[in-house]
């Protein structure tokens, strides 16, 4: 029985030292499997619930017009990892997104209702720290936004252009391949070298003679020219040192650390992408995506508030002219946004926020600019919030692009 009570005692003591932000939850499930906590299993489960609304959505493939108010699953996930030795640990994540009326099925067993696998990896300890992984994962290059959490997101959502692979060289902005990641005091860092999908959302197969890229090269060009990629980011920090633990970054900390990091990003993919000259000749281009940021958050004053500010800038080359609907594009892009929690000793904490960014597409020599506005209520820190945000997106000529959003998230 004084076994159990001391298990459960270190077990709290645990949870209280991981908390986001949270007064009451700590760190959730952790099951220790001994009395000093070194082997444990840690379990994590998330879901978000959007409401949206937009009363310019496109006509469906029927050409009926479509319901202003939209309702979604944008992400259930369940990640797990566990160490039974200080030397090894291993990760599994697991889940869906953007489950709406349109990806269902009536079964449940359609492409749009299936879970995947987010991540799967294991790691060997290269002393306190410095290790070596391997498998599906996200120990990604370029920049802080391309290594989010979706836990701790400080807008609605990542800024989609900063996941400048997702679907291209990867699955879901995770690719398979080696690690590896360390510090040395604080400085911090990350590098990988990963085999390159051959199938992605390119649907082109072929580029058009004397015309754009496409991202084809593992496809058209082969696995020996074209199948690894590499990448790698670089941070320092000024004020508190973060965790690199897990390689998903905090959006914001809600005032419970002091933190300034200036970081440095890549990644880069040997003939990526693919042209054709006026003759039909196939030759590959490299991919390179570059990244520098800054990511600010300190409490301010005594009363509660804190203030979270980011700023990117990005040059991406996929490619001659290359462009991908409204999300990928050879350019560059400037993005920042801020947020400050509002005073007070209540429970619940509000955080306004505001987004803004500018790319530059080299396609079309113009431009696209998009900025958010919105809200952060949270009732238990990261692990109970709503968050209300407007949005508007112009995407060089077109017509600006308007959406409302609720989210309604529970992490536990």
């Amino acid at each position: 029985m004084k076994k159990t009570y001391l298990i459960a005692a270190l077990l709290l003591l645990s949870l209280k030292a991981f908390s986001q932000g949270s007064p009451d939850y700590g760190a959730g499930m952790k099951f220790n499997l001994n009395e000093d906590g070194s082997k444990y299993l840690r379990v994590i489960s998330w879901a978000q619930i959007w409401g949206q609304y937009n009363s310019d959505r496109p006509l469906d493939g029927n050409g009926n017009e479509q319901a202003d108010l939209d309702f979604s699953v944008r992400r259930a996930r369940v990640l797990m990892y566990a160490q039974i030795n200080k030397d090894f640990l291993i990760l599994t994540h697991f889940g869906l997104n953007s489950l709406n009326a349109d990806s269902m099925s009536p079964t449940g067993k359609g492409d749009g209702s299936q879970l995947f696998l987010h991540d799967v990896w294991a790691q060997y300890s290269l002393g306190k720290d410095h290790a070596l992984g391997g498998g599906l994962h996200y120990w990604n290059g370029i920049s802080r936004l391309n290594n989010q959490s979706t836990l701790n997101i400080m807008t609605l959502d990542n800024q989609r252009q900063a996941w400048a692979t997702l679907g291209l060289s990867d699955q879901f902005a995770r690719h398979i391949g080696i690690y590896a990641k360390g510090a040395f005091g604080k400085f911090q860092y990350r590098v990988a070298i990963n085999s390159a999908s051959t199938s992605n959302l390119q649907a082109i197969s072929v580029p058009v003679n004397g015309g754009a890229a496409t991202y084809t090269g593992t496809r058209l060009l082969g696995s020996k020219e074209a199948g690894k990629t590499y990448s790698g980011y670089f941070e320092y920090g000024f004020l508190d040192a973060e965790s690199n633990f897990l390689p998903y970054k905090v959006g914001t900390y809600l005032g419970t650390k002091k933190v300034f990091n200036v970081g440095a990003g890549f990644f880069l993919h040997p003939s990526g992408a693919v042209t054709a000259n006026g003759s039909g000749v196939l030759s590959g281009e490299d991919v390179s995506v570059f990244g520098v940021d800054a990511f600010y958050d300190v409490p301010v004053g005594t009363q509660g508030a804190a203030l979270t500010a980011y700023a990117l800038y990005q040059n991406s080359d996929y490619g001659k002219n290359y462009r991908l609907g409204t999300t990928y594009e050879t350019g560059s892009m400037i993005h920042g946004h801020v947020g400050y929690v509002i005073p007070g000793k209540s429970k619940t904490r509000f955080q306004p926020y505001i987004s803004y960014d500018d790319r530059k597409i080299d396609a079309l020599n113009d431009n696209a600019t998009q900025l958010g506005i919105g809200a952060n209520a949270f009732f238990s820190g990261h692990h109970s919030k709503l968050t209300l945000e407007y949005q508007t997106l112009k995407y060089a000529t077109n017509k600006a692009v308007n959406t409302i959003t609720l989210q309604a998230m529970i992490y536990l």
